[in-house]
């Protein structure tokens, strides 16, 4: 009988033990996401910046396949359920949705606090107004591969509408996803069409990303190209290859050109830009939700010191550089600009924001920036003019007039959903609201 038990221990003792360091694993997992959950509650960053997963619990599993599939580590299993531990890392990849094994997992905009503003629009994407579309981010949609869909979709509505003189057949705002795909569909179709771009590269909220972040997870078919199929790709890859394409094929995007206003014609609208103006039958809204970036209002900020994002940190070698803001691009504007040799870096935050708001990584370079006494931060602090080679805030009631050789404005955009408005496109608010598919 003993031998017996003996031999059952044997056959046993793989099994406890594959148990144990199972358990020991997850464990050691569980505490890790349990910190960053905790972390991420104390820095009061606990709501959504976009498109984002809710997870139904009575669905999980716990397979942790969605853990796996999110490129940018926002999600965690806590407890035996899949929990989004640092919401400010997810840009609406959608992969954790595609991966989970239960369908447990709802993409979303907005939450119960924070609503989004998401404009209406038909499944053929034309609004309520008659010969206005919008495709992609604007629309509601932030995953690469259903703007590109959206775009060339839209297109195919629009080609039954073609202008019967000499107007253009659309007017494509915006060379993000949906826009380079609607190009390209615009070309294939035969149609006369102009694309704008407020900005000085294609890619739309790609440009933006930080370096290196994985931009895509998805394959995506696009018109005269056909199948990208490619599960994963970063920023700057993904920026090179619509690059070739739209050069490949011949496609012009006018670029540094803003959109300022749409009007209503006879027979189409009058689309003026910063640049021209254009008469169409149709106009398609590509454009992402970051919208025209927000100014501070301020003598002086017509100068070409003045620039709203960081091209390229280097330029700022040796200068004195003001960063005005309190989220992750201003946080990791000052921190590449500090990295150069001789330059003098200020920040200006309206609250205290630049110490709770950004990402945990930037939040402690940027305490150990200030304790290593290479860049400073004034909390509490507005911009009250920039002179030409000075610039004066307001910090404490008490004016402080600095040297100064560049400005750097990280203050969000100002979203277009006046400009929807103005031009009759209804716009509906979203609070944890799930997005049609």
């Amino acid at each position: 009988m003993l031998q017996s038990y003996l031999i059952t221990l044997l056959y046993l003792l793989p099994v406890i033990l594959a148990l144990l360091l199972y358990y020991r694993r997850n464990h050691k997992k569980e505490t890790h996401y349990r910190a960053r959950l905790a972390e991420t509650v104390k820095s009061a960053i606990a709501e959504p910046l976009t498109l984002h997963p809710v997870i139904d619990t009575n669905k999980c599993i716990g397979s942790s396949a969605c853990v796996k599939a999110c490129p940018e580590q926002a999600l965690g299993i806590v407890r035996g359920k899949a929990v989004l531990i640092q919401p400010d890392h997810c840009i609406g990849h959608g992969a954790c949705e595609a991966a989970c094994p239960v369908e447990a997992i709802t993409l979303v905009f907005g939450t119960e606090k924070r609503g989004i503003d998401i404009p209406q629009v038909k499944p053929t994407f034309e609004t309520n107004v008659s010969g206005i579309y919008i495709a992609g981010e604007l629309g509601g949609m932030g995953l690469i591969r259903k703007g590109v869909e959206q775009g060339q979709r839209a297109i195919q509505t629009i080609r039954k509408h073609k202008s019967k003189g000499g107007d253009l057949d659309v007017v494509i705002v915006g060379a993000g996803p949906a826009g380079i795909s609607a190009s390209l569909a615009a070309k294939e179709a035969g149609l006369r069409f102009v694309t704008v771009e407020q900005e000085d590269s294609l890619g739309g909220s790609i440009y933006h990303y930080p370096r290196r972040k994985v931009a895509m997870t998805a394959p995506m078919t696009l018109p005269i190209v056909g199948k990208f199929n490619k599960y994963e790709i970063s920023k700057e890859e993904l920026l090179t290859f619509w690059s070739s394409i739209t050069r490949d094929n011949s496609i012009k995007i006018n670029f540094s050109e803003r959109m300022d206003a749409i009007t209503k014609t006879g027979s189409g609208f009058l689309v003026k830009t910063s640049k021209n103006s254009y008469k169409t039958k149709n106009v398609l809204l590509a454009i992402g939700r970051r919208g025209t970036p927000r100014k501070l209002g301020v003598v002086g900020e017509e100068q070409e010191k003045v620039v709203y994002r960081l091209i390229d940190a280097e330029q700022y070698r040796g200068l004195h550089v003001l960063v005005v803001g309190g989220g992750d691009s201003a946080a990791e504007a000052a921190l590449s600009i500090a990295a150069e040799r001789g330059t003098t870096v200020t920040i200006s935050c309206r609250g205290d924001e630049i110490f709770t708001r950004p990402k945990d990584k930037n939040r402690q370079q940027l305490k150990q920036c200030v304790e290593r006494k290479k860049l400073t931060v004034y909390l509490n602090a507005t911009v009250k003019e920039i002179g030409p080679d000075t610039v004066t805030l307001i910090h404490e009631g008490k004016d402080i007039e600095m040297k100064n050789d560049a400005v750097i404005v990280c203050a969000g955009g100002t979203l277009p959903t006046p400009m929807l408005k103005e031009i009759g496109v209804m716009v509906d608010t979203y609070y944890g609201t799930a997005m049609a598919k």
